[in-house]
């Protein structure tokens, strides 16, 4: 017997925790004993670095005489595309809700999105080992998010299950004393997640849900077997797009077991499989019939959001740092990511070597970023915009929903910083001197919001958002209110000089680093941009100042990671990506090209 079942979350409730407990009690499950660890599908370098899931994963487990399909998906909301298209492939859902937090912004859309595909729910309310967990409360409210999602009678009727994810043990009632193992979620999987629909006497039919690579077998198309049989070695057909039609031998046929794909000869049901030989598929697309060809409906993925330039890097650095820094390595890598991220898009921009990326927000977009860094390219990237919407006449931008959860004596400071961001606040509640607050706020209001959000609530503050809806556009948002410390001249940053700097403001540089005109060392404290000289030397002489204090001392620089970057740039400003560094820089790096610039706007 045969289920296939996704788990849904938001960010850090403990998903990828509670389907590691499933793995490893699992009946089939066996991984090498040097390879033994903890958030065992998180296998992505970025994924275990920041703790959140990028990419959507299958396993498949044994429970008794069933096999179950695992597919574990990402909480954050700017990974929606994964979330929706996985939707396709299950025939039910484990909602994973933190015992503590109870519903968060995401938890609401990925629950939306499975309401919307008509599936079961299966509720686990997780971490009940919190020394202050509060089941009962998280219940109410989840099922009151039911009710807001307009979910219908069946799905009302939602079992819940009470776990441990990290102690792999759950229950029917939230008492740990009484669990000893992780079987009551085998055992309400089994029971309310469906058998998958499928009839081998009816037309093959597979849609493309996900892609890997394989260096033996090239492209990989995962997805689930809708009806037919499908055999190694038999002719498909496969359909694009854009209804397009090609004959197309399957070279491998793989089904899952635990984390791996197994060689299989033909597979006769349900199953989510993956197969190999049709090298320009991508997500979205059907493999059927040859003679009797019909294509699936196509995924419906919600719009892009946030959009970046992406460019050639024009630095004086450039080519110094990075493998791949050409027009021609940046496209063919752009286009690599389209055949697998059905939720960005890439138009050619002004010129050859510069394209407009979009994206679902800017973790989205600063991910892809960090992986092509990682993979040795260098490039240059803008400030993030948004984007707008003429809808009747109308100009519409898109909205979040934002909740924050702060210590109560930071909320004055946070609904001030909101306000000035056109955001407005629609529900307030505190509990243990805990403030939770919801705001509707413009996309554009949050760039660059995170770093002066954790500034102001001392790190002690937690910010979570999701898109809301388009509506008219809130009118001019302020810029930043500091300019920056820009080098005068190049070479390498010393003491001498950045001692004289950090009295304007706060340095992003220590000693020893090289420098070229025009890059950003630092943020001024006023909100004009300065010039400063960061290589300059001091002079020798016999004779030893007195104005100054023989004690003096560089302060800790403020570390720009690539988010930090991002947020911090200006409309004139770019972000300079090589694998080896993260740079701020002006558009115009000499002060008589930003003059010309400037003037040339002024007139024109």
């Amino acid at each position: 017997m045969l289920r296939n079942v996704a788990i849904i979350a938001h960010v850090d409730h403990g998903k990828t925790t509670l389907v590691d407990a499933l793995l490893r009690q699992s009946e089939n499950f066996k991984i090498k004993a040097d390879a033994v660890k903890d958030l065992i599908m998180d296998s992505n370098d970025l994924e275990r670095e920041r703790g959140i899931t990028i990419f959507s994963k299958n396993a498949a487990v044994t429970y008794k005489d069933y096999k179950i399909n695992i597919v574990d998906t990402p909480g954050h909301a700017d990974f929606g595309g994964e979330v929706e298209r996985i939707m396709r492939m299950v025939d039910g859902v484990l909602l994973v809700v933190d015992a503590k937090e109870g519903p968060m912004p995401q938890t609401k859309f990925v629950l939306r999105k499975a309401i919307e595909a008509g599936h079961k729910v299966i509720v686990v309310i997780n971490k009940i080992d919190k020394p202050d967990a509060r089941s009962n409360w998280t219940l109410n409210q989840v099922f009151s998010l039911f009710i807001e999602l307009g979910a219908n009678d069946v799905q009302m009727d939602f079992p819940v299950i009470y776990a441990s994810g990290v102690q792999g043990k759950a229950g029917l009632v939230a008492d740990l004393s009484t669990m000893t193992n992780i079987e009551p979620v085998f055992e309400a999987i089994v029971k309310y997640i469906a058998v998958p629909e499928f009839n081998k006497e009816s037309v093959l039919q597979m849609l493309t849900v996900n892609l890997t690579d394989d260096s033996y077998k090239g492209k990989i198309a995962i997805g689930r077997l809708y009806g037919g049989i499908i055999k190694k070695g038999m002719l498909v057909m496969h359909i694009n797009r854009k209804g397009e039609m090609k004959k197309e031998t399957i070279t491998s046929l793989m089904a899952f077991s635990g984390l791996e794909r197994i060689e299989v000869n033909e597979i006769v049901d349900g199953d989510i499989i993956a197969i190999a030989g049709i090298p320009d598929v991508s997500i979205g697309e059907t493999i059927t019939d040859i003679e009797n060809p019909q294509p699936l409906p196509i995924i419906k993925i919600d719009e892009p959001t946030i959009k970046m330039t992406f460019g050639v890097n024009t630095s004086p650095f450039t080519g110094k740092e990075g493998e791949y820094g050409t027009s021609r390595n940046l496209k063919e890598r752009l286009e690599k990511e389209l055949e697998t991220d059905v939720a960005l898009a890439v138009v050619q921009g002004t010129s050859a070597d510069r394209w407009t990326v979009s994206g679902r927000g800017e973790l989205h977009l600063s991910i892809l970023i960090e992986k092509m860094r990682r993979e040795g390219y260098e490039l240059e990237v803008s400030k993030p915009q948004v984007i707008l919407k003429t809808i009747d006449g109308k100009t519409m931008e898109p909205m979040e929903l934002v909740s924050v959860e702060i210590p109560e004596k930071f909320t004055g400071t946070i609904i001030e910083m909101m306000g000035t961001r056109f955001g407005i606040m629609k529900d307030m509640k505190v509990d243990r001197e805990i403030a939770f607050i919801d705001f509707i706020i413009p996309s554009r209001g949050l760039i660059g919001i995170r770093n002066e959000f954790l500034t102001s609530t001392k790190g002690t503050g937690i910010m979570n958002s999701i898109f809301h809806g388009f509506e008219p556009f809130k009118g001019e948002l302020l810029g930043r209110l500091r300019g920056s410390l820009i080098a005068t001249e190049a070479g390498t940053s010393n003491s001498y000089g950045l001692t004289s700097a950090q009295e304007r403001g706060q340095l992003f540089i220590g000693p020893g680093i090289k420098i070229y005109e025009g890059m950003v060392v630092g943020q001024n404290s006023k909100s004009d941009d300065v010039m400063v000289n960061i290589c300059r030397s001091k002079e020798l002489t016999n004779f030893r100042n007195a104005n100054k204090s023989m004690g003096e001392s560089i302060d800790v620089p403020r570390v720009m990671t690539l988010e930090n970057a991002i947020d911090y740039i200006s409309d004139d400003e770019l972000v300079e990506i090589t694998p080896q560094n993260i740079r701020i820089r002006k558009m115009f790096l000499t002060d008589g090209e930003r003059k010309k610039n400037k003037n040339k706007k002024l007139t024109g």
